[in-house]
This record gives C-alpha cells, structure tokens and sequence, in this order.
C-alpha cells in the first residue's frame, strides 16, 4: 500500500481584500504529520495554487494511486458559491474552492469538477478529505471577543461579490446583481465527490448549512486555522489504533466550538469507513 498526499494553503486572493494569515501555516503542519506517518506529500502554496495547478495536482496524487492506496488531500483557504448552470443545486449555487488566481483567472474550483477529479481514481483507492474551509452563503456571523484568542477571528468564506464580475452574479427581483445571496445546502465542496463505496472520508471544520463557518485564527502568537489547530493537537494524544470517531470526538467539544471560534467539526463518511484507523 502506498500513501500520498497533497497539502493546499493560499492565504493570498489577489484582488479580492480577503487574504487570510493561517492557510499556510495550516498546510506545512499537515505536510509535517503526514509525511511523520510514511505519506509522500506534495505541496501547493499561495501562488502555486492556481486552478490549473489545483487541478494537476488532484490528477497528479489521485491518478498514481493504484488498488488498495490511500490519498489524503488537505485544503486549507477560502469557500465560496458561483451560480449553478446545470440544474443540479437546489438553491441554485455550486460549491467551491478558491485557487489562488480566483480574481484574476476568474474561476473557482466548483464541487462538480472536484467530483470528476474523483471519479477518475483507480478502483480501490480510498480518499481522505480535510477542509478547513467555510461551508456558508453569506458573511454575517463573527467570533466574539474571547480574552483567550490573540486576534479576532476571520471566517474563511469568498462573497461571490468580492472576486466575480457583476455580469455573472446572480440578480435579485429588481435586476440588480447580488453580491451574496441566501443558501439551503452550504455543503463543502467534497461532499459531493466523496465515494462511500470507496470508502471515502471527509473531515470538515465546521457543519455544512448556511452561517457555518471555519475560523482564520490566532492562537499563541501564531496564525492557524482554528480546526487545523486544535485537529493536530488533539491528534498526538490519540491512542494506537484510534479512529477518525475517536479523532474528531476528540476535538468536538473539547475544544471546538469555543467561545471564540463557534465551529463544529464534523466526519461524513460510512460508519465503517468513520471506524478506520486515523490516516492508516
């Protein structure tokens, strides 16, 4: 058996005033850890994260996997919603991922294409998915104040409004285009890529549905996502043999949601798949 991965950080969105300061830090602890555990690991970070590199980079990890490998793919960065054109969203919305070169190449990486990327593994290769990104419609819940926390927390969602060009938002009843809009789903973008059959696994920062979100973070003097963070730590104090249950019981509630950073960290998966040992 053998074990990849590929570690995304971007806290740099050119042209759209919503950088954030933990993405990068996030993905060099997760490319540490894995590579501890026998994982060959690959990076993208900041600059390097364009989509076409986002894309070669899914082909590149899922595409050498044969029979009986496991693939671990982390995200750190922005979500966001673009207007779906094939029907296939209740609420009219894909969800996405953020490259880089959102603003500027004028494309996210939207939950349908991440599903085709997916769907070209070999058979039996099993993924693992950790987003530490927000599944959320619109930006209008913030941390309170917490004389624990070092920093106000930022939470990393894209309003569609901050990197589209008004031609392609969705409009209102007056005709206006909308830089945000209300959502039903706000699932993350892998859900819908995940294989249960296969096994698949995706371990997120925050519930899906409309005001959940993951939190841009400063803790100890250091930027980090809060469920990257507090998901590391708890991870050294497993015991041998632990599952991905026993992972996230682990930092839910212990430690998240906080007074500070209200997020529910969340397994979706088969029970079987969530009884596995945590990256074996």
């Amino acid at each position: 058996m053998t074990k990849r991965a590929l570690c995304i950080g971007i806290n740099n969105y050119p042209g759209t005033d919503m950088d954030l300061n933990g993405c990068i830090n996030d993905a060099n602890d997760w490319a540490l850890e894995l590579d501890s555990r026998g994982y060959t690991v690959s990076k993208l970070i900041d600059k390097e994260a364009t989509k076409a590199a986002m894309v070669a980079g899914f082909k590149k990890v899922i595409g050498g996997a044969a029979n009986g490998d496991v693939v671990v793919i982390t995200y750190s960065g922005h979500g966001t919603y673009v207007p779906d054109i094939n029907g296939d969203e209740i609420d009219g919305l894909d969800e996405a991922l953020c490259p880089y070169d959102l603003q500027s190449g004028g494309a996210a990486l939207i939950d349908d294409e991440i599903h085709q990327l997916f769907a070209a593994r070999a058979p039996g290769v099993r993924l693992v998915l950790i987003s530490d990104s927000c599944h959320s419609g619109t930006v209008t819940r913030a941390a309170a104040p917490d004389p624990d926390a070092d920093a106000v927390a930022i939470p990393r969602f894209m309003p569609m409004g901050n990197w589209l060009p008004p031609d392609q938002l969705p409009r209102g009843a007056s005709g206006k285009p909308l830089a945000s809009v209300a959502v039903t789903s706000g699932a993350s973008p892998f859900t819908n890529a995940l294989s249960r059959m296969a096994g698949d696994l995706l371990i997120a920062g925050c519930k899906e549905g409309p005001n959940n979100f993951s939190y841009d973070a400063k803790i100890k003097g250091r930027a980090n996502g809060a469920f990257s963070y507090y998901a590391l730590k708890t991870l050294k104090t497993l015991t041998p043999g632990a599952t991905y249950a026993d992972w996230i019981a682990a930092i839910n509630p212990a430690f998240l949601p906080s007074v500070s950073y209200p997020q529910s960290p969340q397994v979706v998966g088969t029970t079987e798949a969530r009884q596995q040992k945590v990256f074996a």
